[in-house]
Order: C-alpha cells, then structure tokens, then sequence
C-alpha cells in the first residue's frame, strides 16, 4: 500500500496528494489536498477522522442522483460542500462491452468530461487554490473524474507525467474493495466488464495525450478552454507547494 494512502473504515482509496516533486525542485505539501471514493460511505468513526485531518472543505465530483441514491459526507460544523458533477454524459462501467479496448473507452470517456464539464472543472480547481484548510475531492470510485481532477492539478504543480500516472494507478491497490462494493450493491447481478474498478497508468496517460494534442498541452486547456486564471494558479502553487 502507498504511504500516501489513509486508512479508514468505509472508504478504500482515499490517498494525499502531496509528497510528489514539482516545479523548481519544490515538493507538493502532505496534508492540504486529498482524493477519495465516495465519502458518502462515510462511518462516524471514519468522519472523525475526516476532521482530525482538517478538512474542512469537501468537492463531490458525483451526479446530484447519484448523491440522493448513495448519500452525501455527513454535515458537520464548519464544512464547506460543494457539489460540481464534472460527467455530462453518464455511463454505467459494470456493462461496458467486455470485447472493447477498455482503456481506450475510459480515456474517451475522460475526453468527454473535459469537453463537457468545463464550468465545474473550472469551479473545482478555484475551490482548490482558495482553500484555507485542506480539501477533499471524490466522485464514486475516486477513480476517473477523481483522477482526472487530481491530474490537471498536479499539471499545473510542475509534476511530471509519471508521477501523475503513477499517482493514478494507485487506484489500483482499492479494486478488489470497489468490486466488492458493487457485487454487494447489486446482489445476484453479473459484472460483465472486467475492467471495473482497474485504473491502469495507460488510461491516465492517454487522456493527458489526447488534451495535449487538442489543447495544444494540458496546461493549455486549463488556462484557455477552462479559463482559470493566471492569480488561481499561483495561488494553488503557493499553497500547495514547498518554497
């Protein structure tokens, strides 16, 4: 398991962002910025640990049906929740078709949100850099749009390629936990995509490549086609980063 990997109850794949290098030989800081899968799974020991860390702010990436059908972060004093579904398109992955290039499909699909969610991914990276105390962003599996937002935020923190693949691809260790997670919420159904709950480096890779090729580079398509600003950014890298 990473060390940047959290233990908790109900959750598998709830990891720090920080410790990757970036820019300037800076470092991203431990302790400001976390992913994870649904916090809506949350048990009340799990959200005590939730405030022992600080976070105070809580991004959920998610349908508002999927919120209303599977729960959101329990409130708490002082949270700050922000609800901005980045996916336009939605798509059951338990029935993807078993004969298709599964991490082809993915990054198509990964290609959609950007193109799609351009005012919520927007809104999510400004929550980010404004944060005063640390965030939490998750989506379902904290998987793919997770992913994707953990992706352009390392970008823009100078980390290279193979660290966010790497990053990314730690997904992996919480698999068998999301395939268990849905064998139990659909009891007696077959999965009949093998790839549910993978999150090999190739999809992550072929997402960035696709943005690149379109945008002209992915930091590109933050600054233009998101429309975040000059000021955001460097206030996410004077928070994020190590001086």
């Amino acid at each position: 398991m990473s060390t940047r990997h959290i233990e908790f109850e109900a959750l598998h794949n709830f990891r720090d962002l920080g410790g990757c290098s970036a820019a300037d030989g800076r470092t991203v800081r431990r302790g400001l910025l976390y992913r994870s899968d649904s916090l809506g799974k949350s048990s009340p020991a799990d959200l005590e640990k939730l405030r022992a860390l600080g976070v105070r702010t809580v991004i959920d990436l998610r349908y508002d049906w999927e919120i209303a059908a599977k729960g959101r972060v329990p409130d708490f004093d002082g949270l700050d929740f922000h609800n901005l579904s980045i996916e336009h398109r939605p798509y059951d992955q338990a029935s993807i078709d078993p004969e298709l290039d599964p991490w082809r499909y993915l990054a198509d699909r990964f290609a959609e949100v950007a193109e799609d969610g351009v005012k919520e991914i927007r809104r999510t990276l400004e929550v980010i850099s404004a944060a005063e105390a640390p965030v939490v962003f998750h989506c379902m599996s904290g998987k793919d749009r997770t992913g994707l937002i953990a992706a352009l935020v390392l970008t823009l923190l100078g980390v290279s390629e193979d660290d966010i693949a790497a990053d990314f691809a730690l997904t992996e260790h919480a698999t068998a936990h999301l395939v268990a997670d849905w064998h139990a919420a659909h009891p007696g159904e077959t999965l009949r995509w093998p790839g549910y709950g993978r999150a090999p480096e190739t999809v992550i890779r072929l997402a960035l490549a696709d943005l690149a090729t379109r945008y002209g580079s992915v930091e590109a398509y933050v600054t233009g086609t998101v429309g975040l600003d000059r000021d955001r950014i460097d206030a996410l890298r004077s928070r994020m980063l190590t001086s």
